[in-house]
This record gives structure tokens, C-alpha cells and sequence, in this order.
């Protein structure tokens, strides 16, 4: 289980946010966890230092470009980058130094799998060079893909007909376990128990890490076969669960 880390861009700042209250215009019940005084260089360069490589820088929103270039120019190569990615501006990221792509937004309407763009993108950018979120929501006690800052429902369920199917066209997937990020409250135990039996591409599972506990929660419901992303728990994103230096101990133990 490889320890993924992650660049949360807002405003221009790198922060960690409830994922489920980030609405179109940010407004109302917008739940912040940490909001940080250094730049993302800061964090890219730490990760450089680390040599963690295959974490993510996720523009949440416009205006988050600059930050994102500048985590970039620190650590080129080794991170992916998402937010806002279509056809048009894939290929330019990659020249800017970023290790692949992430796409989930654009490659939906209407709520179905928009074949054309995602084709189109894998043949622009080549399938090694792009991952495909998939983050998801619950509903009707099954995952369902979420696009648009997680906030609508796609007809996609999460299930092992679909990953065979987005594997085909990608290196990768993001799976943010949405209606847990954030909330420091425990992860999706039945979503990481699935994936473990369906992915055959790498995976990063995303959502609701608070301790070393759920870590070693993650490591075994998920048979050693994802990858994990910790954002609000981690002390250098403000949170008390555990140390950056622990999380990343664990994980090359394991």
C-alpha cells in the first residue's frame, strides 16, 4: 500500500475541505478543515524530499492554476494533477511537469459516460498518462460516480462491469469515497472491501482516514491492493490523527 499525497487547491491556497458541502459558488455550508499559510511548493517540495511519487494536486475551482504551476515547478514529474482538465489543456499540463492527468467531470452528460471525449482524451494524452476519477456517493446502497465538485449524480454505479470498462482507457483511477472525505470519521469499509475485489489497475482510495487504525483498516479490507490518500488527519493539514512522517512510516512498512 503506497501513501499518496495530495495538494487540495482553493482560492489559491492549499487547504482541506468537506468535499460534500463544496458547491458551485462556495457559499453557505462550506466546512474548511485547514487552510494553509504556505505555498504549495511547500508541500510538493516535502513530498520531493520523500520521494513519494503518484500523489495529486486537485485544483478545486477556478483560479487555482498559479498555485498548482508552482507545486509543479517543485517536484516535476512526480505529482498527477485534476481540476478542470478537457482535451484542450491535458497535453499542456503534462509539458508543465505533471506526471499524468485526471479527469471525471469531462467525460460525463447528462449523467452517462460521455465514449467520445474519454476516447479522445486517452488518444490525446495516451491511456499511460491518464488517470480517471471515479470518485462516488452512496445511494439507494450503492456507489454512484459524482462529477461537478461531487455534487451530481451520475447513472454510473461503481462496480467491477464499469472499472473494466474506465480500465481500458486509463493507467489509473482516483476514488474519493465522498460522502466521508473530510469528516475525519472513518472510511468507506464496504466501498474498500469492493474495490479490492474489482480494480485491476492501480487505486487510490480517498475519504474519512482518521488514525493509523483505519490505515491498517484500509491495508486489509482492502488485501494490500489500493493505495491511500490522507488529507484533514494528517498534522501538516492541521489535524491530530497522525503525523505526516507516521502515515508515510506505515505505509513503506507495508
Amino acid at each position: 500500500m503506497k501513501f499518496r499525497p495530495c495538494i487540495d487547491i482553493h482560492g489559491g491556497r492549499v487547504k482541506q475541505i468537506v468535499g460534500s458541502t463544496l458547491v458551485d459558488n462556495d457559499q453557505g455550508d462550506l466546512r474548511t478543515n485547514f487552510s494553509s499559510d504556505r505555498p504549495s511548493s511547500y508541500y510538493a517540495e516535502m513530498y520531493r524530499r520523500d520521494e513519494l511519487t503518484g500523489g495529486h494536486i486537485i485544483m478545486l475551482g477556478p483560479g487555482n492554476e498559479e498555485a498548482a504551476l508552482d507545486a509543479l515547478a517543485a517536484w516535476p514529474g512526480g505529482m498527477q494533477i485534476g481540476g478542470g482538465i478537457t482535451s484542450a489543456n491535458a497535453a499542456s499540463w503534462l509539458e508543465k511537469g505533471a506526471a499524468a492527468v485526471i479527469v471525471t467531470s469531462y467525460v460525463f452528460k447528462d449523467g452517462q459516460v460521455y465514449e467520445e471525449r474519454l476516447r479522445e482524451l486517452a488518444e490525446l494524452v495516451g491511456r499511460e498518462n491518464l488517470v480517471i476519477d471515479l470518485s462516488c456517493r452512496q445511494r439507494d446502497g450503492k456507489y454512484y460516480v459524482v462529477t461537478d465538485r461531487w455534487q451530481k449524480f451520475t447513472e454510473v454505479e461503481v462496480n467491477r462491469t464499469a472499472l473494466e470498462y474506465f480500465a481500458g482507457f486509463c493507467c489509473e483511477f482516483l476514488i474519493h469515497a465522498a460522502d466521508v472525505e473530510g469528516k475525519c470519521e472513518g472510511v468507506a469499509q464496504d466501498l474498500i472491501a469492493e474495490l479490492a475485489d474489482w480494480v485491476t489497475i492501480p487505486t487510490t482510495y480517498a475519504g474519512g482516514v482518521k488514525d493509523l487504525d483505519d490505515l491498517r483498516l484500509v491495508r486489509d479490507l482492502g488485501s494490500n491492493r489500493l493505495d491511500i490518500t490522507v488529507g484533514s488527519a494528517l498534522d501538516i493539514f492541521g489535524g491530530s490523527g497522525m503525523t505526516y512522517e507516521e502515515a508515510v512510516a506505515f505505509c513503506r512498512e507495508e
